[in-house]
């Protein structure tokens, strides 16, 4: 149990918050109300091994860098809190749960299944050879409410697609901001990244225009999925939470990185799944 929890610990389970959320979001504009408990449920399941999964592997595949990195060294298989061997047999059982949920929701969803594990350990391994890491984790989180469609409907609509887009950008914003943390380390080990190319203050300024993007994106679901003000207001909730995170974010005081990458972000997520909810379940 102890191995479990570490391994929870380095997966930073707490962090699932930023896609499932969005799952959710996807799911009930879907089924354009509430969706079946077991739908619900599978999905869930889904996404929860879909996201242990890719986040194990994406530790097991940067071990040896975090182990050189003062931010990252004292992670739990660079600190020898669990071996990789440990490691390995968790991503393998977590990815067993996920296609077991994408089987029990439809054919499509199983048939489809295989891609997102795909784009999971292509993202591990993207810092070492293009500076498009950050675009292609915003395509892993993207997924979420494209897939969640899928398990409701069984098919593919453009109109998800577009909402996926929103939250890549999204997340590609909020990972540049993050990664601005490593840009010396970066340079140093020869990653890329596009803070390390970049630098900080243009880093930024490239953040906030895919969060820009994602804004006008989330602000376009309005009227592909005919949604209503309640949904708008929450849009515009967090566009306000966008600019905030921007305003803690300076290219001389990063000391609040932290508050900006994880609870606005957080915050931003959530508003959205909950005034979906609320324009389209409750109202």
């Amino acid at each position: 149990m102890d191995k479990v929890l570490a391994f929870f610990r380095m997966i930073k389970i707490e962090h699932t918050i930023f896609a499932l959320p969005f799952a959710f979001t996807g799911a009930i504009i879907a089924a354009k109300g509430l969706p079946s408990l077991d739908k619900i449920f599978w999905i869930a399941v889904a996404m929860f091994g879909a996201r242990t999964g890719a986040m194990g592997f994406n530790r097991v595949a940067d071990a040896e860098i975090d182990a050189k990195n003062p931010r990252t060294a004292n992670r739990e298989i660079p600190a020898g809190k669990i071996k990789k061997w440990e490691a390995i047999l968790y991503i393998i059982i977590a990815f067993l749960i996920y296609e077991i949920a994408t089987y029990k929701l439809n054919p499509l969803c199983f048939k489809l299944s295989p891609i997102p594990i795909v784009i999971f350990i292509l993202y591990s391994y993207t810092k070492r050879f293009t500076f498009l890491c950050h675009i292609v984790l915003g395509v892993a989180l993207g997924l979420a409410p494209m897939g969640a469609w899928v398990a409701i409907t069984g098919n593919i609509d453009y109109r998800i697609i577009w909402l996926g887009v929103g939250v890549m950008f999204w997340v590609a914003g909020f990972d540049l901001i993050y990664a601005i943390q490593d840009i010396e380390f970066d340079r140093e080990h020869n990653l890329f990244s596009i803070p390390r190319f970049l630098g900080v203050e243009k880093t930024i300024y490239l953040a906030r225009f895919f969060h820009i993007i994602a804004f006008i994106l989330f602000l376009w679901a309005k009227y592909l999925f005919d949604l209503g003000l309640v949904y708008l207001f929450g849009v515009v909730i967090c566009g306000i939470f966008m600019i905030y995170e921007h305003k803690l974010i300076k290219p001389h005081d990063l000391s609040k990185l932290n508050m900006a990458f994880f609870n606005l972000n957080a915050y931003i997520s959530l508003t959205i799944f909950v005034f979906t909810f609320l324009d389209i379940v409750v109202i």
